[in-house]
């Protein structure tokens, strides 16, 4: 086997990854889903075993970071076995983290496991502390049981990063009660920029776009704000409230700002590799996983594949369908 690190065209490391454990999902939020959704056939998923096959390979090619994600990664069946045996890599040191993008409805259920194994950092997708809100915006979802997850990943001692998307209309009452309720309970906060194009469904239409711009004019009405030079290679720009000291994060999809150091790419659940977020080329790793016991052809066509990574995105918004899963995407990137 060929260990030499992944390194893209433009002398990028690729060290995160990021992967799609479920296309299902236990809430439906008008953004991301319709309510009544298509799911995949089963057979056309990676099994958790192959998942494993496919995150160790890229572990041996020199990713650092691996973030799991879905739909909602924590509904799948037995996925503890797929993350109890991928943090063997945490163990020996190859995998520096292994990280959670959830809605948080499942977290009163697996934080301690999550904990135990290794994982240090979760993120938690939450657009309201309003319980009718909540319902209205997740379909199906409860908050109280949301707020029992990240009450038990607090005690289990995982960091927790709250992402939330700004909904003009929706959430912008809720600007600074979120902030305060992130800084009392010691949670990181990144807002989202939903995508103001495409089709995002009777439930959101263009009147709904709050640009983060004005997000961050109006706490700069209340608080003095500090750019951050930090960057991880995503998609979020952070600044400092010096009068908490809290950390808060801004993704907006439609810059360009965070390409120059991407080091990341994306796997969907059915074994699509995606070599950038803002483009539709991809190369498919299930066929090679499934015709070959060892890995050869597996590295091969991930070599392939990372030889096609672009120098940044050019979103083409008349092909996303859904353009607030979009900005869910880019939040899953994020940090």
């Amino acid at each position: 086997m060929d260990n030499t690190p992944l390194i893209d065209p433009f002398a990028r490391p690729i060290d995160y990854l990021r992967v799609s454990v479920t296309d299902r999902c236990d809430f439906r939020c008008t953004y991301c889903m319709a309510e009544h959704m298509q799911f995949l056939p089963k057979k056309e998923l990676l099994t958790l075993e192959e998942l494993d096959r496919l995150c160790s390979t890229f572990i041996r090619l020199g990713v650092k970071k691996l973030r799991i994600t879905g739909g909602e990664p924590l509904v799948r069946r037995d996925i503890m076995t797929f993350f109890r045996s991928i943090s063997r890599h945490l163990e020996t040191g190859d995998l520096r983290e292994l990280t959670l993008t959830t809605n948080g409805s499942q977290l009163a259920k697996f934080a301690d496991d999550l904990a135990a194994l290794g994982m240090k950092r979760i993120n938690v997708s939450l657009d309201t502390l309003d319980a009718d809100k909540f319902a209205k915006i997740t379909r199906w979802g409860r908050l109280e049981q949301v707020l029992k997850g990240l009450e038990a990943a607090k005690r289990a001692g995982l960091k927790v990063k709250i992402n939330t998307v700004a909904l003009k209309g929706f959430n912008e009452d809720e600007l600074f009660t979120l902030i305060d309720w992130c800084a009392a309970e010691g949670f990181d906060l990144t807002f989202i920029e939903v995508m103001p194009m495409g089709e995002m469904g009777d439930d959101l239409r263009l009147d709904q776009y709050w640009p983060l711009s004005d997000v961050r004019r109006a706490m700069a009405e209340r608080f003095t704000l500090t750019d951050l030079a930090e960057s991880t290679g995503g998609p979020a720009r952070y600044v400092r409230l010096e009068e908490s000291g809290q950390k808060i994060g801004f993704i907006t999809p439609l810059t360009h700002n965070f390409c120059e150091n991407c080091n990341r790419v994306r796997v969907t659940c059915t074994g699509e590799l995606f070599m950038c977020l803002g483009q539709e080329d991809n190369a498919d790793l299930r066929a090679p996983l499934r015709a070959n016991e060892d890995d050869a052809a597996l590295e091969a066509a991930i070599r392939e594949a990372i030889s096609r990574k672009p120098k940044g995105h050019d979103f083409d918004y008349s092909r996303q369908t859904v353009s607030g899963q979009m900005s869910r995407h880019m939040s899953h990137t994020g940090g």
